[in-house]
């Protein structure tokens, strides 16, 4: 054959096997799946979810820096009795050290300073620093034996976002927006929501990869929203140009992607096409969703007075809600200044204030609107604190490094089990006792409340089928309703 007929050949087939996989190709199977309209619908694969689901949206609650379990959930009184002691040999077993600690000749134990009680119908101990969280401990399920295997900041948050601690995976909020798609055409699958929290002003940066999409198409990634009058970047229509023009615009731009799509098949034209066209929505939806003035007094009440200023955790919670009510598929809070190596009682208190009464309200909230039962809510940083001290200890002051090895998360809603604590660590507060649970599982059991089976919700990259739980993860059975 012509050498130069046989490239055009190949270069034909690309350009059909592109269309069909993710373009045309889909768009046609989708309609010809009658049984399917969900898919068709709201953008998401044919043939999802593999069952029925419990939830239909996620609110993911990431408290960036790593929260202290020992002075918030994981109650240890033995621990006051351990003030000042090495910690033993025979607890720690040699588990490795960050570089903030290695160096430390002594390890003290730093028992919590903070009072604990017993609250709701649960009986659950909750610190005297969420006393609002505590009034909703009976809708929540505490998962007290999460551990990890990274035990710095950046690997351990992008293993939690992405499953993987290396950066270049599709974020689990991408995951679902490809899998799942949206329930609203005129906003994003996904959203994501950056807040600084009073307790360490100089916590740890987050990158825009956290909600990236990776491999994935750009399309699923997740849009972030700011605070101030332009919530999303680029989004207003330039000085001069109204919307007519703009909708003019937009048709030839998108008759002359058609053009290119059709000539090479890159399933990126195909996602700027949706973007663009999800931008000009947007002019209209995204207004509407951050005016807040039909808001009553008794939700800002509810949420606090940070809910009236934008930015702010408790703003984003009640922003959370509006956007949950709107059919939003993923929405991912990340709220920084948990990272506590020095000052932790002073931090933590502030850092507390910050989160506790907006994420309380949130759950109390989406219950008296009907969205609980269909809308799971996690709360949780990247790893947990260490029991013994950093730097000095003292009868009032004490600082916690990183612990991988156990800490504390909690979900309600979307039909996880109210009102019960799932797995134990030892007195110590270091290892745990009892029913460990992974990143992974966590995965997978956020994915199988919403009807996916975390196995079969994959992507061929590479010449290999990539997914959110890479080879690994349990669905934990012990927390779905």
């Amino acid at each position: 054959m012509d050498p130069e007929k046989e490239l055009q050949l190949i270069l034909t087939r690309r350009q059909f096997f592109g269309r069909t996989s993710t373009g045309i190709g889909v768009a046609a199977l989708a309609s010809l799946l009658n049984s399917d309209l969900q898919a068709q619908a709201t953008g998401g694969l044919p043939g999802l979810p593999h069952f029925a689901p419990k939830a239909k949206r996620v609110i993911y609650l990431f408290q960036s820096g790593a929260p202290s379990q020992m002075d918030l959930f994981d109650y240890k009184p033995k621990l006051q009795d351990y003030q000042g002691v090495e910690l033993p040999d025979s607890i720690r077993k040699g588990q490795r050290l960050t570089g903030m600690t290695a160096t430390q000749s002594k390890f003290p134990v730093a028992p919590s300073r903070f009072k604990f009680a017993q609250h709701g119908r649960s009986g659950a101990w909750m610190s005297e620093l969420m006393p609002h969280t505590a009034k909703v401990v009976d809708e929540i399920s505490f998962i007290k034996s999460m551990h990890t295997e990274a035990i710095n900041h950046d690997p351990a948050i992008t293993f939690f976002q992405t499953g993987f601690q290396l950066a270049g995976r599709p974020s689990i909020g991408s995951w679902l927006s490809y899998g799942l798609g949206s329930e609203n055409q005129d906003l994003p699958a996904f959203v994501a929501l950056v807040s600084q929290g009073t307790g360490n002003p100089a916590d740890q940066p987050l990158y825009d990869r956290l909600w990236g999409s990776g491999f994935l198409p750009t399309r699923y990634q997740g849009v972030k929203f700011r605070s101030g009058a332009d919530p999303v970047l680029y989004l207003s229509n330039p000085g001069g140009i109204d919307s007519a023009t703009r909708r003019r615009f937009l048709d030839d731009l998108s008759e002359l992607n058609q053009l290119k799509l059709q000539e090479t098949g890159d399933p990126e034209i195909s996602t700027r096409i949706a973007q663009y066209e999800m931008a000009y929505r947007m002019q209209t939806s995204v207004p509407k969703l951050t005016d807040l003035s039909k808001e009553t007094e008794a939700v800002f009440d509810l949420y606090g007075p940070e809910s009236r200023k934008p930015g702010t955790f408790a703003a984003n919670c009640l922003l959370a809600r509006r956007l949950a009510e709107r059919g939003v598929r993923f929405i991912q809070l990340f709220h920084r200044g948990w990272d506590q190596h020095l000052n932790l009682p002073k931090q933590i208190a502030g850092q507390s204030k910050d989160t506790d009464q907006p994420s309380a309200a949130l759950i109390a909230d989406l219950k008296q609107r009907g969205l609980l039962d269909d809308t799971l809510v996690v709360w949780g940083g990247e790893f947990g604190r260490t029991v013994y001290c950093q730097g000095k200890l003292t009868a009032e002051d004490y600082g916690r490094d990183h612990h991988p090895r156990c800490f504390t998360m909690w979900l309600a809603g979307g039909g996880v089990k109210p009102g019960i604590s799932h797995g134990e660590t030892d007195d110590y507060c270091y290892n745990i006792t009892k029913v460990p649970v992974h990143v992974h599982d966590l995965h997978a059991t956020i994915l199988h409340c919403l009807g996916i089976d975390h196995t079969r919700l994959t992507y061929k990259f590479q010449g290999r089928h990539f997914r959110l739980t890479d080879v690994h993860g349990e669905v934990v059975s012990k927390l779905i309703s």
